[in-house]
C-alpha cells in the first residue's frame, strides 16, 4: 500500500455520533504518549495530519481520517492517562468499547505499545477487548529508535511473553527513522482484504 492522500474527516466523542460511511476502517489504539499521532503522520507521509500533543491525553475523540478515498484510519484516544478524572476515563473506555462492539466496517486494529516498557494493565485490557470482540490486530512497538537492535529484540520477547502474542507479529516501529512502516502498510492491506 502507498498512502497518497489522507484527510481529517470527522471526530466523535459519543458512540451515537459515529458515522458509518460505507468504507472499511482500521483503528489505531495505544496508551497516552505512546506516539499514535507521530505514527499516523508517518504512515500518511504528512507531518501535520494528526496533531502531536506535547501533553499526553490530547486526543479526546475518536478521529476519523479518510485515506486514499478507500478506507478510514480511526485514531482512538490514548488510554491510561493518570491526570484525567475517573468519569472521563470511563467515557473514553465506553467510547472505544462501543465502537469495537458496533462498527460493521472495522477490519482490524493496530495496537501501539512502547517498546521500552512492558505492557501495562491498560494495554492488556485493550488486548482482552480485541480478543473478546474478535477484532484482528497487530502490535506496533513504538520508539524502536531509542534501543539498539539487540535491546529491541529482547524487548519484543518481553512484550510477546506479557501479551501472549507471537514475537514475529510484533513490529518494531520508529516514526523518527520510519522503521516498520512498509511492514505495517503491508499488514494493513491484508486487513482491508479480509471479509468480515
Amino acid at each position: 500500500m502507498i498512502i497518497k492522500k489522507a484527510v481529517y474527516d470527522y471526530g466523535f466523542a459519543l458512540e451515537s455520533q459515529y458515522k458509518d460511511k460505507g468504507l472499511p476502517e482500521i483503528a489505531v489504539a495505544g496508551k497516552s504518549n505512546v506516539g499514535k499521532s507521530s505514527f499516523i503522520n508517518m504512515l500518511a507521509n504528512n507531518g501535520k495530519l494528526s496533531r502531536v500533543g506535547q501533553k499526553p491525553g490530547k486526543t479526546i475523540l475518536i478521529n476519523a481520517f479518510k485515506v486514499n478515498d478507500a478506507f478510514y484510519l480511526m485514531d482512538f484516544p490514548g488510554y491510561g492517562f493518570a491526570r484525567v478524572s475517573f468519569q472521563e476515563k470511563q467515557r473514553w473506555a465506553g467510547l472505544m468499547e462501543g465502537y469495537l462492539r458496533t462498527s460493521e466496517q472495522l477490519k482490524g486494529v493496530i495496537l501501539l505499545l512502547d517498546i521500552r516498557h512492558e505492557p501495562s494493565e491498560a494495554d492488556k485490557e485493550m488486548i482482552n477487548w480485541l480478543a473478546y470482540y474478535h477484532v484482528p490486530f497487530i502490535i506496533g512497538a513504538t520508539k524502536a529508535d531509542k534501543l539498539s537492535a539487540s535491546q529491541a529484540k529482547e524487548a519484543i520477547k518481553k512484550i510477546s511473553v506479557a501479551t501472549g502474542i507471537i514475537a514475529n507479529q510484533i513490529i518494531p516501529v520508529s516514526s523518527v527513522k520510519r522503521t516498520g512502516k512498509e511492514q505495517i502498510l503491508t499488514l494493513m492491506d491484508e486487513m482491508l482484504a479480509r471479509e468480515n
